[in-house]
């Protein structure tokens, strides 16, 4: 968690010097933040692809979300990163296709996650409709060229600079693990880690090139112990070979981010350890105050598609579960896993400077234009 702590200490500090302006020239501390992923990191971009067959915007989504409401996060609640932006004293980021002409939330982080993606443009493609990787690395540059457009080249560059990029991606649940997908035939699981690392560094590397220094990648949790592998085993117990791949592709990203920081001047990137975190809640769920972490609240571990539909009858305690449904986490068991993660990068605490006299005030942003995978 050195390398973590670090990058999180350095942001603080960058978070304390300067104000984020936003709608109405309110100045709101705290780091810029843009979020890109998959259905762990989606808040609502989903919801705008009508043929999308990876959406969670029904009901029992978001029934523990505030007022109830199903936004399009896979969760009964928030997310692991809402937490974490409550953490930074920041709202979580907007869906990047709600915002509008109108909107001026550019200017304070934006969440491209989509539900499907993963570091391969391939993964997830049978969901029809979604942001991959690099189609949400495409949208970041386009909100790149309205900070420029509205704040001039300079001030955009120094914010991007100072932002913190949270990443997340699963190409395995969505790809290498399913069966009617090429990737799991065609490569051995070494290729494929190969395959993967060599694409994200040139995502990576690319992101770098539009200003990214500071990086947060979150590595692959447990995956052989979510309720969607258990079910195949013949025990119900966690599925070691799918452990192992996680394993092994968290240390090559590891590796990968070391490299980048010795070769890249000003980056600051680091793996998150989400496979210790979900792990220590499911081996031991009485420990963290939960009762289950085998199967998930809304008994849709065998289901098609595993996801907690408007027919399915979750369970009455919710908090008792680290499972929401087949693949995600449930809301109580996302605030433990931020709480962790963030007791493992103790920040460093800086004075509250006054707010800057003249700062600039908000302007109009183009609307996007979304896309189809």
């Amino acid at each position: 968690m050195a390398a973590l702590r670090a990058l999180v200490v350095g942001i603080a500090i960058v978070a304390a010097a300067a104000h984020y302006w936003v709608a109405g020239g309110t100045a709101t501390k705290g780091p810029v933040t843009y979020v890109f992923g998959d259905s762990m990191s989606d808040v609502g971009n989903n919801n705008y692809f009508q043929l999308s067959l990876a959406r969670s915007n029904y009901p029992w989504y978001g029934i523990d979300y505030p007022n109830g409401v199903a936004t399009g996060r896979f969760t009964n609640g928030r997310t692991i990163g809402d937490y974490m932006a409550a953490k930074f004293g920041i709202p979580p980021p907007p869906p990047f296709l709600s915002l509008s002409l109108a909107d001026d939330d550019f200017l304070a982080g934006v969440n491209f996650a989509s539900g499907g993606a993963g570091i391969l443009n391939e993964t997830g493609v049978y969901f029809v409709e979604y942001f991959s990787f690099d189609e949400q690395i495409s949208c970041f540059e386009t909100v790149k060229r309205a900070m420029i457009a509205k704040i001039g080249k300079e001030a955009a560059e120094e914010t991007v600079n100072a932002a913190m990029f949270q990443i997340g991606s699963n190409d395995y649940i969505n790809n290498f693990l399913q069966p009617f997908m090429a990737d799991g035939t065609t490569y051995t699981h070494d290729q494929f880690i190969r395959l993967l690392v060599a694409t994200l560094d040139r995502q990576l590397k690319r992101l770098y090139g539009l200003g990214a220094r500071k990086v947060a990648f979150n590595g692959l949790p447990p995956l052989g112990c979510i309720p969607s592998q258990r079910v195949k085993s013949a025990t119900g117990e966690c599925i070691a070979q799918v452990n192992s791949y996680a394993v092994q592709f968290n240390a090559a990203a590891k590796k990968l981010l070391d490299g980048m920081n010795a070769k890249l001047p000003g980056a600051q990137m680091a793996l998150a350890d989400c496979y210790s975190v979900v792990k220590e809640l499911i081996d031991h769920p009485q420990r963290n105050g939960f009762t289950t972490s085998d199967t998930s609240c809304c008994g849709v571990d065998t289901k098609v598609g595993g996801l907690c539909l408007p027919d399915s009858t979750p369970c009455r305690d919710r908090k008792a579960y680290v499972f929401w449904d087949a693949y995600h986490t449930s809301d109580a068991a996302n605030r433990v896993i931020a709480d962790r993660l963030w007791a493992g990068m103790t920040t460093a605490s800086a004075p509250t400077p006054a707010p800057r006299a003249g700062a600039p005030g908000p302007v109009a942003v183009p609307a996007p234009s979304p896309s189809r995978a």
